[in-house]
């Protein structure tokens, strides 16, 4: 071969390297609880119904404060899933990954859409970081139901590790949009004493 012919090898970057190890591993694992517990979780989150309903009955058993936090976690889960599912797949068209590394079980539920970002887990992240932020018990459980839907994302297959990061950097980006779209506002000259 000469020097600087590629020949007919595709180039392989570190990132898809790591990403390729990561999901080599997750898929590997054997533990058949973890594997119930991460799919359990996975479903659960589907179309979101784990945060719709956190969201419902901590507004309802809780006071105002708790329907406040209950919107401001909705509204970031919903900004979250815009920007991964209505803008990053549309602009990324990543392939999801091959079959051939995956269990035949998960072969039935593969997604059609853009592996990158992952959607499941920047609603995830965005519902659970507002969340945390104004109650602990909801926040506590919310934080390890994502870290389990997140994980579940690669161990299925679903996606790479880089989606999964990346989901969970929209999902933070957009808590933190709506934690400042929801702040009070005070003019300068307003309401003094």
């Amino acid at each position: 071969m000469k020097r600087g012919d590629l020949g007919t090898r595709p180039r392989v970057n570190t990132m898809e390297k790591i990403d390729s190890a990561g999901l080599r591993e997750a898929v590997s694992w054997q533990d058949h609880s973890l594997r119930r517990v991460l799919v359990g979780a996975q479903e659960a989150a589907e179309h979101g119904t784990l945060w719709w309903a956190t969201a419902a009955l901590a507004a309802a058993t809780g006071r105002a404060h708790s329907r406040r936090w209950a919107a401001q976690a909705l509204a970031a889960m919903l900004t979250a899933q815009l920007l991964a599912n209505g803008v990053a797949k549309q602009l990324v068209r990543r392939r999801r990954p091959p079959a051939h590394l995956l269990r035949r079980e998960d072969l039935e539920e593969r997604p059609g859409s853009s592996s990158f970002p992952s959607g499941h887990t920047a609603a995830a992240v965005a519902f659970s970081a507002t969340t945390v932020g104004h109650s602990l018990p909801w926040g506590t459980a919310a934080g390890a139901a994502t870290a389990a839907v997140a994980v579940a994302r690669v161990h299925t297959g679903a996606h790479y590790p880089s989606d999964v990061a990346a989901g969970t950097a929209l999902g933070l980006a957009a808590a933190g949009l709506v934690h400042w779209a929801s702040r009070p506002v005070s003019w300068p000259g307003c309401c003094a004493e």
